[in-house]
């Protein structure tokens, strides 16, 4: 099958932990390379954000990029974007009037605007994923939302128009259909790790005592305060913060200076660390140094670093949100805790650094729900499959058309 991803601001080239460059990055560039790996001819079609990148790059996973000319040739805020989608649609239809896909595959909203403009004059069916849905956000961050105000009324006619959509997690399924997309159109398919790098075996990061971990990009909402505000109830435990920009650039970074703000605060200071930006290559090492993996943000569409941490034999304590609900089993890998919730978070903490049997049992049982649900191949299994369904429901309309 000849597929094209469509990733408008998440660049599978880039390097993670900037604020725009996350989960749905590495999604986009691991999903393609599955599907590469099982025979599938796939060219992933990004934003140029920088005049010396080239037209198109082959990766050595043996999917292509296509960086596409649209607005200024520089980054620029994944919500500054709605602008130029137009012109993205040109290019994408130019490049799909010569090399035609079977399907489009988008990843978020302004992708499926781009997509169904670009596709649906060529007949080609495109498949949605959202990655994170504007209604949630707004409910979550209200006037902080910097989202453009056309955002949550493009969501809903492309969850209408889409010829189906690939949601991450069960929460996100209805959400979907209080926004009136038909439930017959949505399949759920999970984002995934490679248990291969990310596994209990390997180096261990050098620590200092007890240690939790926790992961992502310096913004508010993935609850770094929260684990804060409950280390005064854990001594003699550090926390290592992954994410943002370069350890020598995070004096710059002004999330990064409220949160040593706020640990200075509340007295422990001296127990968090910023690692700001960590490769890929050396966060196994990382979480693998860690006693308890948190991932506590206020709302998390699907959350990639619970899987990771799984897949690294490490228990995890993540809030009760999202995505989060259907890939850590309470008391099986893991705990959950409400969000902005500092008591709950430390009581959850201190179960498991406490007691090493349940937290080794938790691992355990972590790496083997990784085996059994969450490879990037299981993950390429059920999205062709969802793919499947719509080029076979395409057929049978034309089929229907010519009776």
């Amino acid at each position: 099958m000849r597929i094209a991803m469509v990733s408008e601001h998440a660049s599978p080239l880039a390097a993670l932990g900037g604020v725009d460059a996350g989960g749905q990055n590495l999604h986009v560039a691991e999903l393609s390379a599955a599907l590469a790996r099982r025979g599938h001819d796939v060219t992933v079609y990004t934003r140029r954000d920088d005049p010396g990148l080239p037209e198109r790059t082959r990766t050595k996973q043996g999917y292509q990029v296509v960086h596409v000319t649209a607005g200024p040739e520089k980054v620029i805020a994944k919500d500054e974007m709605l602008p130029y989608m137009g012109q993205f649609a040109n290019v994408l239809q130019q490049h799909w009037r010569r090399e035609r896909p079977d399907l489009v595959h988008a990843h978020f909203w302004m992708s499926g605007l781009a997509s169904l403009l670009a596709g649906n004059s060529l007949d080609i069916p495109v498949v949605q994923t959202f990655h994170a849905l504007g209604t949630v956000k707004k409910r979550h961050q209200g006037t902080a939302d910097t989202s453009p105000p056309e955002r949550l009324g493009i969501e809903r006619m492309i969850g209408r128009r889409a010829a189906g959509i690939v949601a991450t997690c069960s929460d996100e399924v209805f959400e979907l259909i209080r926004m009136g997309v038909p439930r017959q159109s949505v399949s759920v398919v999970p984002c995934g790790v490679d248990p291969s790098q990310f596994s209990p075996n390997g180096p261990v990061a050098n620590r200092h005592g007890r240690r939790i971990v926790s992961v992502g990009r310096l913004v508010e909402r993935k609850g770094f305060r929260t684990i804060i505000a409950a280390l005064p109830r854990l001594p003699d435990t550090e926390l290592v913060i992954a994410g943002g920009p370069a350890r020598r650039k995070l004096a710059d970074d002004p999330e990064a200076r409220r949160l040593m703000r706020f640990a200075a605060a509340h007295g422990v200071a001296d127990r968090v660390e910023l690692a700001g930006e960590v490769s890929r290559a050396r966060m196994p090492a990382l979480l693998r140094s860690a006693d308890v993996v948190v991932c506590v943000p206020h709302y998390e569409p699907f959350g990639i670093v619970p899987l990771e941490a799984m897949a690294c034999g490490k228990p995890v304590v993540a809030s009760a949100v999202g995505g989060l609900v259907d890939t850590v089993v309470d008391g099986v890998t893991g705990l959950l805790v409400p969000p902005r919730a500092p008591v709950p978070l430390a009581d959850a903490i201190r179960c498991l650094t406490e007691d090493e049997v349940r937290g080794l049992s938790f691992g355990i049982a972590g790496r083997d729900r990784i085996l059994a649900r969450y490879t990037w191949d299981r993950v390429a299994l059920g999205t062709v499959a969802a793919y499947e369904r719509v080029t076979a429901d395409t057929t049978s309309g034309m089929l229907e058309e010519m009776s």
